[in-house]
């Protein structure tokens, strides 16, 4: 009886796997030619040169892994940084940077870029400093 089933069950059906193989074989072929008519159309910059170039009017402002404020190299007072900030953003219209170091607390950034957006600045960048 064990040899009926052995021999009953000697030949395995492709018919489901060809099946398979042809649909996603027609599907590639419906896909291929579309992603061939996507792409970049990316134009090269002409020289620059470099009286071109202006020099960025930013505030920079560092945010220390003690969370604390430096602006110049000089450590600012919470309470005191948001008429720093009115004074110096008056003769660099450019915006913000806000440089924070890796330790940095969420918090303290959150804070300053709420000072900084009540003190009139419209435009804030970061970037990790340290």
């Amino acid at each position: 009886m064990s040899s009926k089933n052995r021999d009953s069950f000697n030949e395995i059906n492709i018919t489901p796997l060809t099946d398979i193989f042809l649909v996603l074989l027609i599907i590639m072929m419906v896909i291929a030619p579309l992603l061939d008519q996507q792409g970049l159309n990316l134009t090269v910059p002409d020289m620059v040169e470099q009286t071109q170039v202006k020099e960025s009017k930013t505030l920079t402002v560092s945010v220390t892994n003690a969370d604390k404020y430096m602006v110049d190299g000089h450590e600012v007072v919470t309470t005191d940084l948001e008429s720093l900030i009115k004074d110096k953003i008056k003769s660099l219209p450019d915006g913000m940077l806000i440089q924070a170091e890796p330790d940095a607390t969420h918090g303290a950034v959150v804070r300053l870029m709420d000072v900084a957006r009540n003190s009139g600045v419209t435009s804030i960048s970061m970037v990790e400093g340290g």
